[in-house]
């Protein structure tokens, strides 16, 4: 048993968690305060499981308070921590899950316009081809072993004709696919406007297949490791759709892709709050989010100061949110805390789509890339609405 669970049974012993399900408040050893504990989820709002996100005092305090024990004290029942599930729903959206895919993609797709073609061989559908390239992820077959899905597909009227499984490869590292799969990204959340109004910001990288050579300076030595480019997402947190993406190399940083999402989140949605890690904290980036009427969720750090403006209203966006995450610590930390709904957004593409890229070329990986996360927003519309009872479709939505 490690420091924090042994500071957790103490907690528990001393009578100071309370609650039942998902809240429950838990006194601090150190100060009057509580702090909201879900230990579901294992998130807390404390500033120990703010900084180093794992599970802490608090959380075990309130899981060894649902221990039931006998007077002797031996463990006769341990709560058994679960989230609820409505299974039915559930089944059916998993069991029909390829099915919808196909037929929303094919929607989604449809409203891709042909670019004007003056000469030369006719083309195939850029909107085929972009089915296609987003089918081929989500099989995670090779070209040659995805050619009977697109009969199958073609069969079913979804595409106009089978593309060579050659022309699938071409198209992925085609420059004129970037920008049709960005805008079906965006269009292919617009179904769930009316769910989301809080959204979180991260980045997470995706492996290719090529190496680089670096030193390793602890023991003076050449070693090889594997290349990889980071995705930089703006997600919902309440259903994980992706609402805007954006692709960099590995050396990239995170803070200048920041903007670009929230303004392009900004012109589909309402903004209610934006969170992120301390990564993308700037002047700029707080007031942007304020801009687009919203309020940023971003941690201060160690060495930040506040600014004291010489009237009131000349408060800026940066003294304003210090105000909040100084004086009303709890609050800024239970809405921070959403931010994790990012990283269940990337853990849920790469177990479903791989988290290593097939294709060689840069611009190939980088529509590989879009490609997960497009998959990942039609399969999320498929599964929001199987739950919500509502006929699935992007075609009301203004798609593309």
């Amino acid at each position: 048993m490690d420091g924090r669970q042994q500071r957790g049974m103490q907690i528990a012993a001393s009578g100071g968690a309370n609650g039942e399900g998902g809240f429950w408040r838990v006194a601090s050893q150190s100060s009057a305060r509580t702090y909201s504990v879900n230990p579901y989820a294992g998130d807390c709002s404390c500033p120990d499981y703010v900084e180093w996100n794992v599970r802490c005092k608090h959380v075990w305090a309130a899981i060894f308070t649902m221990t039931a024990e006998t007077p002797d004290g031996t463990v006769t029942q341990t709560a058994r921590l679960t989230y609820s599930q409505e299974w039915t729903s559930y089944n059916r959206a998993q069991v029909e899950e390829k099915d919808t895919f196909m037929r929303l993609l094919a929607d989604l797709c449809s409203g891709v316009p042909q670019p004007v073609q003056t000469n030369g061989r006719p083309r195939l559908p850029l909107s085929d081809m972009a089915f296609a390239a987003a089918f081929k992820v989500y099989s995670r077959f090779s070209s040659r072993r995805f050619s009977s899905d697109l009969r199958e597909a073609q069969e079913r009227g979804l595409i106009d004709r089978t593309p060579h499984f050659n022309s699938v490869t071409n198209y992925m590292s085609s420059n004129a696919l970037t920008p049709v799969l960005h805008d079906l990204i965006e269009a292919s959340s617009l179904p769930l406007k009316a769910v989301e109004t809080d959204f979180a910001v991260d980045s997470s990288g995706f492996s290719t297949s090529r190496f680089i050579r670096w030193l390793d300076t602890k023991h003076g030595r050449e070693a090889h490791r594997r290349e990889w480019i980071k995705a930089h997402l703006m997600v919902g947190v309440t259903t994980n759709v992706v609402t805007a993406a954006e692709i960099s190399g590995w050396r990239e940083g995170d803070t200048r892709y920041f903007a670009p999402l929230v303004k392009s989140t900004a012109e589909r949605f309402h903004i209610g709050a934006v969170a992120a890690d301390k990564a993308y904290l700037s002047r700029p980036n707080l007031a942007l989010v304020e801009q687009v009427g919203g309020l940023p969720y971003i941690p201060f750090k160690s060495n930040s100061r506040l600014e004291i403006p010489l009237l009131p209203e000349h408060s800026s966006p940066w003294s304003r949110m210090y105000h909040a995450f100084s004086l009303n610590r709890e609050e800024f930390t239970r809405q921070y805390h959403k931010r994790s709904n990012v990283e269940s957004t990337f853990s849920m593409i790469k177990a479903k789509f791989g988290d290593a890229l097939l294709s060689k070329s840069p611009r190939g990986q980088e529509n590989e890339t879009l490609c997960k996360v497009l998959c990942h927003n039609v399969v999320v519309v498929g599964q929001a609405a199987i739950e919500f009872g509502i006929a699935p479709t992007f075609r009301t939505a203004g798609a593309v």
